[in-house]
C-alpha cells in the first residue's frame, strides 16, 4: 500500500471474520501511531460515534496497513 498515515487522518479500518458479525469496515481517526519495526507501526484509531455503537469500544491498534485506509 503507497498510503502514509499521519495522527489525525480519518481512515477506515477493515475487522476480518475473527470479529463474527461485526466484520466489516468502520470509520475513524488515528490518535497514535507506535513504531514495531522500521518498516511496520501499529496505528491507534479512535472509532466513530456510530462504530464505537456496534463495536462497543473506543479505541483499536491496526497492525496490517491493508486493513486500514484513508477516506
Amino acid at each position: 500500500m503507497d498510503d502514509v498515515f499521519y495522527i489525525g487522518d480519518r481512515v477506515q479500518i477493515f475487522l476480518d471474520a475473527k470479529f463474527g458479525e461485526k466484520e466489516g469496515w468502520y470509520e475513524g481517526t488515528i490518535i497514535r501511531i507506535d513504531p514495531y519495526s522500521e518498516h511496520r507501526s501499529f496505528y491507534w484509531v479512535e472509532l466513530s460515534a456510530k462504530a464505537r455503537l456496534i463495536l462497543g469500544m473506543q479505541q483499536i491498534s491496526v497492525f496490517n496497513v491493508k486493513n486500514i485506509k484513508k477516506l
